[in-house]
């Protein structure tokens, strides 16, 4: 089973680089880029010099680029924090609009005092007589902050016998956001999933009677609900069709959003080009033929999982982890007999480079990729945070490996499992637990001994995410 939509990795004792991964320079996303322009100079004997200098006319447009965007970043930021005083449902609108285009990163203290007055006056009934958008914006973006609120609150739009009630149907705003709150539903909400499936009903009926723009939002909104998605990637289609209006932050967050999608792309353009020069130079490609080749792919992974654009040099390391994961899912599906994978597993259960001597050659290289790569990221995780993670990292490692030969043997022998036994399984080989080990060892949150011991055998993340994943 391939990685699923999540993921990530680490280790030290002493740490064996891999191959050139040091002399790639690194990228530091916060400071501003020149660009250099190459001269030719002579020596006092006369030999000729080339020399790196920058031109006034790029310093100064970089310099104007980043107090423009200083100022709009503040004068947004002003018009946040003063419509928040207010907690007025433009607020909850604002804080909407930056969430959906990615850029909520920059304005995450304002963010966070607006939400916390609007917990306040809901929990004082302030939900009552508000219209259905109202209501269910301000219970999306509560939630998605980690404010518990009751889905009970929707119970004041459905009619004596529990049904929504009809007249709902020709409030597409209000249905839009009801849709977008049911994303958030627990288990036991029934609720919140008779809200979905009422209002995907009556969006998609409503689909003839608006125009090409609405009616293009209406559709990507259910093929791809905010609480599913990557803001990042489906900023453009919200600032194309549905991020209008007269208000002057409109038009200062659309700017700030412009300059910060340029600075994005250039910045995951250099991580790019590190990572492919690093899979180049490790050499699996060439080794091994019938696995996939896929860097490009790996990267927007990463992308996808830390999107704050200061985790540069984590999304690097991340990438590197999932490359090992697909890697050796290939090595599982495509290459080995089960006695070969019974013994590769074994090998990385006892994580000891003497025992790799009776496997085959693709399963040597890979096993040293994964035991450099390993300590190469808990040395940095060690040095960033003062704990060694190899221990944590050995035992994930093990676990995916476990969960790969029992898919190995159902498809030899032809026996299809149960979807019980698949899930239980997929929960390992899906490579989720070992992703959220490495994300949580490279971010260094909540660094403790304690949790740390936690990693080792707590799969029910894994377990909650596959679960949620297939949630229709």
């Amino acid at each position: 089973m391939a990685l699923c939509s999540t993921v990530l990795l680490a280790s030290l004792n002493p740490p064996i680089p891999t191959k050139t991964i040091s002399n790639i320079k690194d990228a530091n996303p916060r400071n501003p880029i020149f660009l250099p322009t190459t001269q030719k100079r002579r020596n006092a004997k006369g030999q000729s010099i080339v020399s790196l200098s920058i031109t006034k006319t790029a310093q100064t447009s970089t310099f104007e680029f980043c107090i423009e965007r200083k100022q709009k970043l503040e004068t947004f930021r002003d018009r946040l924090t003063e419509v928040g005083e207010t907690s007025s449902c433009e607020s909850l609108t604002m804080i909407d609009a930056v969430q959906r285009l990615g850029i909520d990163h920059y304005f995450q203290d304002e963010i966070e005092q607006v939400l916390q007055k609007h917990y306040l006056i809901h929990g004082n009934g302030g939900y009552l007589g508000l219209n259905l958008h109202e209501v269910a914006l301000r219970f999306r973006l509560l939630r998605q902050q980690g404010y518990y609120v009751s889905a009970g609150l929707f119970n004041e739009f459905r009619d004596s016998e529990g049904r929504f009630k009809q007249e709902l149907s020709k409030h597409i705003s209000g249905l839009i956001e009801l849709y977008e709150a049911s994303q958030l539903s627990i288990e036991g909400e029934d609720i919140l999933d008779e809200a979905r499936k009422f209002s995907a009903f009556q969006l998609n009926a409503g689909l003839e009677h608006l125009d090409h723009s609405k009616a293009s939002l209406v559709k990507h909104i259910l093929n791809h609900p905010h609480h599913k998605s990557v803001p990042r990637f489906m900023a453009m289609i919200f600032f194309l069709s549905g991020f209008q209006g007269s208000e002057e932050w409109i038009y200062a967050l659309q700017e700030v959003a412009r300059m910060d999608f340029n600075m994005a792309q250039s910045l995951h353009k250099r991580e790019l080009l590190q990572v492919t020069k690093w899979w180049k130079d490790l050499g699996l490609a060439k080794e091994l033929p019938f696995a996939r080749d896929q860097p490009t792919k790996w990267h927007l992974m990463s992308l996808v999982c830390l999107t704050d654009p200061s985790l540069s040099d984590q999304r690097i390391e991340f990438t590197k982890h999932i490359s090992l994961v697909y890697i050796i899912d290939d090595i599982f599906d495509l290459y080995g007999t089960l006695e070969e994978l019974t013994l590769f597993t074994q090998v990385v259960n006892r994580w000891d480079y003497t025992d790799m001597d009776q496997l085959p050659h693709c399963m040597k290289i890979c096993l040293k990729a994964l035991y450099d790569i390993t300590n190469e990221i808990s040395h940095k995780v060690y040095k960033q945070h003062g704990r060694n993670p190899i221990d944590s990292l050995k035992k994930t490692w093990a676990s995916i490996f476990n969960g790969f030969p029992v898919e190995a043997k159902w498809f030899a022998s032809g026996e299809l499992p149960n979807p019980e036994e698949y899930l239980k399984n997929g929960v390992i080989s899906s490579g989720v637990h070992v992703a959220l080990v490495h994300i949580f060892l490279l971010l260094g949150e909540g660094f403790t001994h304690e949790n740390v011991g936690l990693l080792k055998t707590n799969l029910s993340a894994s377990k909650a995410t596959l679960t949620q994943d297939q949630q229709p």
